[in-house]
C-alpha cells in the first residue's frame, strides 16, 4: 500500500504512477493534503484553505 509522504493518506498505484517522479517510492503530496499542493514539478504550501 502506498502512502503520501506529507499526510500519510493512502494513494492508489495509478495516482503514484502519474504524479510521482521516476525513482521516488512515495508521493510527496496527495489530493487529501490540506496544507500542500503540487505546483508543476515542485510542492508548495497551499495559498488558501482546501476543503
Amino acid at each position: 500500500m502506498l502512502e503520501c509522504k506529507n499526510c500519510g493518506s493512502f494513494v492508489t498505484e495509478a495516482y503514484a504512477r502519474v504524479f510521482t517522479p521516476t525513482g521516488i517510492e512515495r508521493p510527496r503530496v496527495c489530493p487529501d493534503c490540506p496544507d500542500m499542493v503540487r505546483d508543476g514539478s515542485d510542492v508548495r504550501e497551499a495559498r488558501a484553505t482546501r476543503s
